[in-house]
């Protein structure tokens, strides 16, 4: 009786590299980034600056947190920097505003207000998942779609006004400091601090959420199982439609929350406020090595590419590049990422 051949499980270091490239290569893209800020600008290498950074790149945190749950399932969500708009201009439009501010809103009680916004979050979350799950419009199209909606209401809303008012939570985590950082004295003797506001608190808690649910829940587990090969996890007695569904709704209400404390963070709520956060939110996750084809990555890469970015963003600004030039050149990174994802995945099933 001839036994069974017995599978080799010796360490195969190409595919160990290629699995760990997605993340080796924006994680030194970052150190090197940071080495060179510093080595070109005194003001870069600060505690005062890298708290700026993690501030700036707060709210777009908390966006990139529900679009690695839509990326992981190998979908896209076009959609998040128009639904955050919608909604951070929803919350505004229920709250009483100035006499000079020309908006026919309807003011509520603060937590109510609060409560309808996330409520119309939530419709946007399940209109997507709708359509993609039920009518079976690729979502691609579908948040396309949704983009152009949202991008509606918040005109309908606001009509070209500009709304400066939201509940008091809302104004409190989105504009105020949690707490400070001691940083010494002056020449003087006074004492500095950093302050550390509540979106920054806000976004870690994303952080740590997301997560705890993609690496230790079930739903997390199916999440990876979606987008890694989709018949497999289907044949696993895996409802795909519904966990698709549940990120489309996951990634709205992440936008939403965005939404709200980025005009408290802005000091105002209008149109076309969030323009630059659909790029921004895509490269995090993208740059981070969460692969567009589903199944790899997670929120350790997107913190990681949210870092790349900000460094990028704020370093420039140090050396006094041209806002031009700016765009330019984030648009090259995000191409960059783009074709390291593509061959890394090439790389990797021929590993």
């Amino acid at each position: 009786m001839s036994s069974a051949p017995i599978a080799d499980r010796s360490f195969n270091p190409k595919g160990f590299f290629a699995d760990k490239l997605r993340t080796i290569a924006p994680l030194l893209t970052l150190v090197a980034l940071v080495i060179f800020f510093s080595s070109t600008t005194t003001t870069f290498a600060t505690m005062d600056n890298a708290v700026n950074i993690i501030r700036q790149m707060s709210i777009t945190g908390i966006i990139a947190v529900g679009l690695t749950f839509v990326i992981l399932t190998a979908e896209i969500d076009l959609s998040v920097a128009a639904v955050a708009n919608a909604v951070g201009i929803t919350v505004a439009y229920f709250t009483i505003q100035p006499d000079y501010v020309n908006i026919n809103n309807i003011p509520l009680n603060g937590w109510i207000a609060i409560i309808l916004t996330l409520l119309s979050a939530l419709a946007f979350g399940l209109v997507t998942a709708f359509g993609m799950t039920k009518i079976g419009i690729p979502s691609f199209i579908m948040t396309l779609a949704i983009m152009q909606i949202a991008n509606g209401v918040s005109a309908l809303l606001v009509r070209g006004q500009i709304a400066y008012q939201y509940p008091d939570l809302i104004t409190t985590l989105g504009s105020k400091t949690a707490f400070q950082i001691p940083l010494g004295v002056d020449a003087a003797g006074k004492a500095l601090f950093i302050p550390v506001g509540w979106t920054i608190i806000v976004c870690l808690i994303f952080f740590i959420v997301g997560h705890f649910v993609l690496t230790y829940t079930r739903f997390g587990r199916y999440v990876y199982m979606v987008g890694g090969n989709r018949e497999a996890a289907e044949y696993s007695g895996v409802n795909v439609k519904l966990i698709i569904a549940a990120v489309m709704v996951i990634s709205a209400l992440c936008s939403g929350i965005a939404g709200m404390l980025g005009v408290a963070y802005f000091g105002s709520a209008q149109q076309n406020q969030f323009d630059t956060y659909l790029l921004d939110a895509i490269a995090a996750v993208v740059v981070g090595g969460t692969s567009l084809f589903g199944g790899k990555g997670g929120i350790g890469n997107t913190i990681i590419g949210l870092l790349v970015l900000g460094v990028v963003n704020n370093g420039l600004d140090h050396i006094q590049m041209d806002s031009f030039q700016k765009i330019l050149i984030r648009g090259l990174i995000l191409l960059a990422a783009l074709v390291i994802n593509v061959y890394v995945e090439k790389f990797r099933e021929r590993a």
